[in-house]
């Protein structure tokens, strides 16, 4: 095959919300580039991109595909992407790693909640966007309602450089402005004509619009439209080039992908108009270097994509940053300290794969055999240690509990998740040590449902999700004493200890004790020794020496904090953490003999027990600050629906057409949050959230959960 330099190069990630026509446009563009002689339809299973079978199963995209076309002497690499926000870090990965972004819009639905999502992803990056609008041969196309839904949306910068001649069923033929052209299905080819008179107008006026947007990106251009109040087809074109990558124009074609129609007209604007990598500006690695794309420069690459292919093995795919990459060429991977070779080469399309000798900055390639290098893995020169930031994956929105049905598939529980991480860092795993459970985090119900496919059908473990538990805290409220004597014999060396402590809330800068009154009595503290210990899962802990005359020994102070954060870790109401907690030990005793570590250890776990107890002991809960963008239409049931899960709203607004309601919610009612949102606004909401703080829970939550953890020890 064919390799293509730097500025014959164009990296291009198919956007839209799911049924949008991604996967149908990509088989049109291979076609015409000759990489494919047939097309493929999802109803055959024959796509190139839809080719896994849970893909075949559901009917629907779940991963990124990479492919490639070639026109007019240049490389178009493609990246598809699937249209549901449960894979959206698939298409964060495209977005990455491509230059260009093709927003592909259904005329049926016009602008869609999966286009909402990833055109709020991609904005983000800066990158230039082409739009197109596709299913107008549909009874329920409607593009007049669907491009006023595009300027809503992507604003004044969305202008036509096409429009349908007779959208709906029977639409055959587009009017392109930029060329003048008329563009019509007769028999199974694309016949190009003159504008025919009736369109003439429509086509000067979409111009003329054109034209406007064109000079505003360059002053010089905006000097000669003042002056003729036009511009000639060689200075709007370089206006358009010019808006292009400054997203200053987001031209906006039709398309009917199933029949051809405006797909080769398409593929050549981008050829000729969109940017290259080499043009557009460098990126810049860790180290706060550019790394321009250069192919005379030293070799680096960018793992954007791993994969693991039946028979095959594992598959990455990377962009190659700078230089020329070989067969056979070593390079470093400064995340893993190892030396990787590049042992085959090849451009894919799909599940099929070319072998190439060379690839050269800017161009997208994959590769087999790699020792340790991952998705996110950046290869550098050997010598060299840098590497390119990661990527932001998204938080995740839906979480559960995962244990196998048989104690024997444990590990490779463990192992199969780890592998489906690697090719979607968007689904997380960990054991959590405080809430004894193996969980599992995506970006919704039907994220998870897939991965458990996976589980079923490609690892053969069977396994049950398990409700969650929710990693509360517990706390005081108030100053409490207590006192606790350990004392056990048995026959020889006995054990004794005996503690008396004083234990209060923990405010930060508060001065160090002096005195308590506790029920009357006083306490007189001398401090002696302090420790403040950061708690790793948050909060904190002081704790006093304040032993006066040596009524414990040093040596076992330690012991007797040991004891207390044990009992932290496993705190009194529900066996949660505890936290933000003082602790004054000011008294005690011991035995000559019988005293040793384990009974100071004790003594001091069960003072501090019965002192949490009598504190004013209150049980906290995670609070997330949830950020909801919902249709106006549904707003007031999105409300209900939160009033019933306890959040607070902080604040609402509009945004691009949708109402944006700012809350903070307990974590403990966001169950199915993700498929009653679905549910409730047909799919048109969508949510994040992110962790805000621990605050107490009311009064009638607390006597549940302590009900629920008494009945659950009275089990075991």
């Amino acid at each position: 095959m064919k390799t293509y330099q730097s500025s014959e190069i164009k990296n291009l990630t198919l956007l839209g919300n799911s049924g949008s026509g991604k996967s149908i446009l990509t088989e049109s563009m291979l076609y015409f580039g000759g990489v494919i002689k047939r097309k493929g339809e999802i109803s055959s299973k024959n796509t190139i991109s839809d080719y896994r079978p849970i893909e075949h199963e559901i009917g629907n995209s779940i991963s990124s595909t990479v492919a490639y076309t070639e026109i007019a002497g240049k490389k178009i690499n493609i990246l598809d992407n699937p249209g549901m926000d449960d894979f959206i870090g698939n298409v964060i990965a495209s977005i990455h790693t491509a230059d260009i972004g093709l927003m592909v819009i259904n005329a049926q639905n016009g602008v869609e909640v999966g286009t909402e999502i990833h055109n709020r992803y991609f904005e983000k990056t800066g990158k230039p966007l082409i739009i197109t609008i596709g299913h107008l041969d549909h009874e329920q196309s409607n593009f007049e309602k669907t491009f006023e839904m595009i300027k809503n949306t992507f604003g004044g910068n969305a202008v036509l450089a096409q429009f349908p001649v007779n959208a709906g069923v029977g639409f055959d033929a587009i009017v392109d402005v930029i060329t003048n052209k008329m563009y019509k299905i007769s028999g199974d080819k694309i016949e190009i004509s003159d504008i025919p008179e009736e369109f003439v107008a429509q086509a000067e006026e979409i111009k003329t619009e054109l034209i406007e947007k064109a000079a505003e990106v360059d002053e010089s251009l905006m000097e000669i439209f003042f002056e003729k109040d036009t511009l000639n087809e060689e200075e709007m074109m370089k206006g358009i080039s010019a808006g292009l990558p400054q997203r200053g124009i987001f031209p906006i074609f039709c398309i009917n992908p199933r029949n051809d129609l405006g797909v080769q007209r398409l593929l050549e604007f981008i050829a000729n108009v969109a940017p290259s990598p080499d043009t557009l500006p460098a990126v810049v690695n860790n180290e706060e270097k550019e790394i321009k794309c250069d192919s005379n420069a030293k070799t680096s690459l960018f793992i954007f994509k791993t994969s693991i292919e039946e028979h095959i093995g594992e598959i990455n795919y990377f962009k190659v940053l700078s230089g020329t990459v070989a067969e056979n060429i070593d390079l470093y991977n400064s995340k893993k300290n190892t030396k990787e070779r590049i042992s085959q080469l090849f451009v894919c399309a799909g599940k099929t794969r070319n072998k190439v000798d060379k690839l050269y900055a800017g161009d997208i390639g994959a590769t087999v055999k790699l020792k340790s290098a991952k998705i996110g893995h950046t290869l550098v020169p050997v010598g060299e240690d840098w590497e390119m930031p990661p990527i932001e994956w998204p938080e995740p929105k839906h979480r559960m509990a995962i244990k196998a049905k048989s104690e024997a598939d444990d590990e490779k529980l463990g192992e199969a998740l780890s592998r489906i991480h690697e090719e979607d860092q968007s689904l997380r795993y960990e054991y959590s040590k405080e809430l004894k459970q193996l969980l599992v985090s995506g970006q919704g119900e039907y994220h998870l449902n897939i991965m458990k496919w996976f589980l079923n059908n490609q690892f053969k473990i069977e396994f049950d999700f398990i409700k969650p538990r929710i990693p509360y805290r517990e706390t005081i409220t108030k100053t409490a004493q207590a006192d606790y004597r350990h004392k056990k014999q048995s026959g020889g060396a006995g054990q004794f200890g005996e503690v008396y402590i004083v234990i209060e809330p923990y405010v930060p800068n508060i001065p160090d004790p002096t005195m308590y009154k506790i029920d009357g009595k006083e306490i007189k503290i001398s401090v002696r020794g302090k420790e403040e210990i950061k708690l790793e899962w948050g909060g904190m802990l002081q704790y006093y020496n304040c032993i006066v005359g040596g009524s414990i020994d040093t040596r076992f102070l330690p012991a007797i904090l040991k004891g207390i954060m044990e009992k932290m870790e496993e705190g009194p109401l529900t066996g949660s953490y505890a936290r933000d907690i003082r602790v004054c030990v000011y008294d005690g005793k011991m035995h000559p003999v019988d005293s040793n570590e384990i009974s100071f250890k004790l003594a001091g776990r069960n003072a501090f027990n019965n002192a949490f107890k009598n504190a004013g002991p209150k049980i906290m809960e995670p609070i997330y600050d949830l950020e909801v963008l919902v249709p106006g239409a549904r707003m007031g049931d999105v409300m209900s629906d939160l009033q019933g899960r306890r959040a607070i709203v902080q604040g609402m607004s509009s945004e691009k057409g949708f109402e944006k309601i700012a809350t903070r919610v307990p974590l403990s009612e966001m169950d199915n949050y993700s498929t009653a949102l679905r549910s409730i606004t047909a799919g048109r909401a969508m949510y994040s959230m992110k962790f805000y703080e621990y605050q107490q829970v009311p009064p009638d939550v607390q006597d549940k959960l302590l009900k629920e953890y008494e009945a659950s020890q009275n089990e075991e």
